[in-house]
């Protein structure tokens, strides 16, 4: 029989091993309470108990594949506002709203009285009153006001969290607070920086993260699910692929030279012949990916640094977990010519736009076929070396943060 501490470091090194591998088993796990019981883990998750033999339900611990002291992109600035919004996070219910000032608020979407999501409720001034009973919390979490009663007990609180407007983008700390430096926050900068055009989007994905995480890393897949927009075959035939890998993050570049621009470059750049084309891919964990994207007239230096009398941009990307099969989907693109005409930015958009509605479309099929098949068989090709680095760098800090977070817990 294993020892409490024994299943929590088989429980991570199963996690770990998905964050490498990509594979989500089902498991089986035996435990042992008062009487032997069994677990299912499914994704890395504990998500059922059997009952004991005297008919209790035991009660299991979660342990989701999450790294929690990262800033994570919550909501649009424009989603949030003095109606509440509820939102789950890295499998956490989180409701936002904004206080009188404007500022953004996130508490956790619970009344701590009957567990109602305070989403549900409505903001009276500077406090949020939950719609079962009308108890309200001020901006802290703590509650200050019962109806009909004068006492408010000590525990009548909810958690907080830091939040951080920025980049048009509401950012969320779910882990330690005393962590929680905005300095550390991901640069997207492009996405209100004035000499750039810009224009951002929400999309709910039903997939786990990971999965959208492997897609950017591997661009080849351009040439087959985007042929339409933004792809065609020589990404895939004729690229020069070079993946650098630093201590916390991987940049994968790519060049495709002297080919064929693809069908949104020739709307976008007006290209008539042959194109030097160029995919620079910038991974910082846990799920931020910044790209840096053009082309210009072949010959004429790109590849050298001469960026001219072509097309730049940037298409920038913020995963946030919502649970273990379920994804939030904050992006933009952003372009550094023609900035101040609205129909350019809108024109980039909505192709950009096609094309990551076709990528929805992917991860959601590929997810339902791994909720299917258990512990499926994977293969790996040459222009996965991107997400297979991205993958190890998240395997080791997910390692590294589960001691803390066990230390955390037992305070």
């Amino acid at each position: 029989m294993l020892s409490q501490g024994q299943r929590g470091d088989n429980l991570q090194a199963r996690n770990v091993l998905a964050l490498i591998t990509g594979h989500f088993p089902t498991l089986s796990l035996s435990i042992k309470e008062s009487d032997d019981a069994g677990a299912t883990i499914l994704n890395g998750i504990i998500i059922s108990a059997k009952k004991t033999k005297k008919g209790s339900a035991r009660r299991v611990e979660d342990a989701p594949m999450f790294l929690r002291n990262y800033w994570y992109v919550a909501a649009t600035d424009a989603e949030i506002g003095r109606k509440p919004l509820g939102r789950m996070i890295l499998g956490d219910p989180i409701v936002l709203f904004r206080a009188e000032d404007g500022t953004p608020v996130a508490f956790e979407d619970r009344c701590p009285h009957r567990h109602l999501p305070l989403s549900m409720g409505k903001l009276v001034g500077d406090t949020l009153q939950c719609l079962y009973h009308g108890l309200r919390f001020a901006r802290d979490g703590h509650c200050v006001y019962i109806p009909g009663q004068e006492q408010i007990p000590q525990a009548a609180k909810v958690r907080c969290y830091p939040v951080v407007e920025r980049y048009h983008w509401i950012w969320i700390w779910l882990g330690d607070p005393a962590l929680a430096d905005p300095a550390a926050i991901t640069d997207f900068h492009w996405l209100d920086d004035p000499n750039w055009g810009a224009k951002g989007a929400y999309l709910h994905v039903e997939a786990n993260w990971q999965l959208v995480v492997d897609n950017l890393l591997d661009l080849t897949h351009l040439a087959f699910v985007h042929d339409t927009t933004i792809g065609n075959l020589a990404l895939a035939e004729h690229a020069k692929v070079k993946v650098a890998r630093t201590r916390d993050g991987v940049v994968v570049t790519r060049w495709i030279i002297d080919q064929e621009p693809p069908p949104t470059f020739k709307k976008v750049g007006g290209f008539q012949g042959n194109v030097d084309r160029w995919q620079i891919i910038d991974f910082t964990p846990p799920a931020f990916l910044r790209l840096d994207v053009g082309a210009t007239p072949t010959g004429t230096g790109a590849p050298e640094g001469r960026r001219v009398g072509g097309i730049n941009m940037r298409n920038l990307n913020a995963i946030t977990p919502e649970t273990e099969t379920t994804s939030h989907y904050f992006w933009g693109q952003a372009h550094d010519f023609d900035v101040n005409n609205p129909e350019t930015t809108n024109k980039i958009f909505e192709q950009i736009q096609t094309a990551f509605l076709e990528d929805v479309a992917v991860f959601s099929a590929q997810q339902r076929n791994l909720n299917l098949i258990q512990n499926p068989p994977q293969i790996d090709i040459a222009a996965d070396a991107g997400a297979i680095q991205a993958r190890r760098i998240l395997a080791r800090l997910y390692g590294e943060e589960q001691p803390r977070a066990r230390d955390a817990a037992a305070e």
